[in-house]
């Protein structure tokens, strides 16, 4: 794979970085959740990015890894908030310590965020921290969307399609975008990156949600079915409400008003993912995610960049497209 070495130099820094010391049960937790490993994608895409550009990609880790620190500390929050019982596999922070511990801790890791973002060129910084602001603020609107769904029974396709964007997707469309800036990448030429970020953000969430109820739980690293526990309102869950008619219909409002702690969550995953498979909203997600990788790579091919600088980032485009995990 033509972007391990990327990765490699990644994971090197991650390790290397040192995010406080005292006290330990502060530290340790943000320690702990970012030796779980991940995908890295976001801050390999930084760096892939500034290689379209640039030799000297390396000068852009630590605001790559700063991206990455965010995105684990959204995680921490996220996961007290879903009250998830595992994070790539592992207990989650607020499950292995406690939810005012994991709150802190991912308070210091914003804190550490803007600190590695400070190693980038002190001309580029007031765009880089301006476009970083906007980004955060926008991934806390999505949560928020996210949180206002669950109590709502007319959340529409398009509105889903608005909170992932703004959950996921622009952080992945940052990314892309710092790292580009970094390389000294003109603005339409870093508008072009943010918008395959973008793209290939909401083509990975909706892969997500497939392989939330279709992943295999040993790849997955999370809970298999727990959007469906939730009755988390996901593309899958909204299509096939508009879908299920008759009989079909009748079983699946049976288990989306059944009361938290009544019935046995095992059964609910099978019955639901059967609803699922019979209306054919597998089918249906793969599709609309393969439409947003599309005009991700459509963004990809049109920068303009040299096409051997292009192949490590296309290569990795092409590996989240086919992931199971």
């Amino acid at each position: 794979m033509t972007f391990q070495p990327f990765l490699e130099a990644i994971s090197k820094q991650i390790d290397n970085t040192i995010y406080g010391q005292h006290p330990n049960e502060l530290y340790e937790p943000i320690r702990y959740i970012m030796s779980l490993g991940g995908k890295r994608l976001r801050p390999l895409l930084t760096a892939l990015s500034a290689n379209l550009f640039i030799d000297d990609w390396q000068k852009c880790l630590k605001p790559a890894i700063a991206v990455e620190v965010f995105h684990n500390f959204t995680l921490m929050h996220d996961d007290i908030m879903d009250c998830a019982p595992l994070r790539r596999g592992k207990p989650t922070v607020h499950e292995k310590w406690n939810a005012n511990t994991a709150i802190l801790s991912g308070d210091v890791m914003l804190v550490n965020a803007y600190e590695l973002l400070l190693d980038v060129e002190p001309f580029q910084l007031p765009r880089v921290i301006k476009r970083f602001n906007r980004t955060a603020a926008e991934v806390c609107e999505g949560q928020q969307l996210d949180m206002n769904f669950e109590t709502r029974s007319d959340v529409s396709q398009d509105e889903y399609i608005e909170m992932i964007r703004l959950k996921t997707s622009v952080l992945l469309g940052f990314a892309m975008e710092l790292g580009g800036m970094i390389a000294g990448a003109d603005e339409a030429t870093t508008q072009l990156l943010y918008d395959a970020g973008v793209n290939m953000g909401l083509g990975f969430q909706l892969k997500d949600d497939l392989l939330d109820v279709y992943g295999d739980p040993e790849k997955f690293g999370k809970q298999v079915g727990g959007d469906i526990i939730a009755n988390k309102k996901t593309f899958m869950l909204i299509e096939a409400l508009l879908l299920a008619e008759g009989e079909t219909k009748e079983k699946l409002d049976y288990w989306l008003h059944l009361e938290q702690g009544s019935y046995d969550t095992a059964a609910k995953v099978a019955a639901v993912t059967a609803i699922y498979t019979e209306l054919g909203i597998d089918k249906i997600a793969e599709s609309k995610s393969d439409e947003f990788f599309t005009k991700g790579f459509e963004a990809l091919h049109n920068l303009p960049a040299a096409p051997e600088r292009k192949k490590p980032l296309i290569e990795f485009a092409d590996f989240l497209v086919g992931r199971e995990s």
